[in-house]
């Protein structure tokens, strides 16, 4: 379960950045960051102006509006915060702390905590329950599943929110970095605010709001779920499923090379599609699975279609 953390093998080494290429202001590794960190402040921006200009609109279009912020969410979450993650964007941790903020509040959960779960996964890759029922991935889809099968896709997707185990996380932060696990309670606290405030300005708005947010980490669960559906759990090449869709892969900051991802999770996303040239071969050889549509549609997917019937 280990190989896809190794950051030392030659693989990788070749698609790390060098100290010449980094920039020198600001940004960690490289200026494209600027285009999630500047998305990821505007999405903020989008859902704040909901609030404030509900009265202004008409209820037609604050649901078209409200339903772009619910597959919003999963797009930040499973691009901006994720990439976030394995490559901070900033040199400085003051502002990597303002930014991993600015995504709690905009996805009204605290990243830091989202930030050891997300670990776990990778701990884990999606992996099968032991003898005693119990996966190293918190969120692996055959955790919940019988006879070594993936959870059904709607359980899995409607019961995600709501099995998180703050507490377990919190202490599993705490082992390493107390104060880690403080600012992830605090970013917690932050967002509880950002909704009282938000209930101030609007409630109506507000409160419409809650079920678009529910559906958005549905739907992040949704983009979960089809990333490691028909992948194997006990090849490390083919943990991941991968989508090669150019437009879902733009919009998305390349998370469709998601077996690429978890076979190397440290390369920088902008790395991804030159890391599956070099191993592209490999993975045919082992039988990666790959669909055609992007992860959020992999529904549609005639294999994976195949297989839920």
């Amino acid at each position: 379960m280990s190989e896809n953390l190794s950051n030392s093998s030659e693989s990788i080494q070749k698609f790390n950045f060098t100290e010449a290429e980094k920039p020198k202001w600001i940004f960690a590794y490289t200026y494209w960051d600027a285009i999630p960190v500047i998305l990821g402040i505007l999405h903020l921006v989008y859902l704040v102006s909901l609030i404030v200009f509900f009265d202004k609109l008409s209820l037609p279009l604050f649901i078209l509006l409200a339903s772009i912020y619910a597959i919003s969410i999963s797009w930040n979450i499973n691009g901006i915060s994720h990439n976030f993650i394995h490559n901070t964007y900033f040199k400085s941790e003051i502002l990597n702390k303002i930014f991993s903020l600015i995504l709690s509040l905009t996805m009204i959960f605290s990243q830091t905590f989202y930030e050891i779960t997300h670990n776990k996964h990778h701990l884990g890759n999606s992996d099968l329950p032991d003898e005693n029922g119990n996966t190293h991935d918190w969120i692996s889809i055959y955790k919940h599943g019988k006879d070594a099968k993936p959870e059904n896709v709607w359980s899995y997707c409607l019961k995600g929110y709501f099995r998180d185990n703050i507490p377990e996380i919190y202490k599993e932060i705490a082992k390493k970095n107390v104060g880690s696990a403080n600012f992830g309670v605090f970013e917690i606290f932050a967002s509880v605010l950002f909704v009282i405030g938000g209930l101030f300005i609007n409630w109506k708005a507000t409160l419409c709001l809650v079920p678009f947010y529910y559906i958005g980490h549905c739907l992040s669960y949704l983009n979960g779920y089809y990333e490691h559906f028909n992948g194997n759990p006990n090849k490390p090449i083919a943990w991941g499923v991968s989508s090669y869709s150019w437009l879902y892969n733009l919009i998305w900051f390349n998370n469709g090379y998601h077996a690429e991802h978890h076979y190397r999770p440290r390369i920088h996303w902008t790395k991804m599609k030159e890391f599956h040239k070099k191993i592209q071969q490999q993975q045919k050889d082992e039988g990666v699975h790959v669909i055609g549509y992007g992860h959020p549609l992999g529904f549609l997917d005639p294999a994976n279609k195949q297989k839920i019937n």
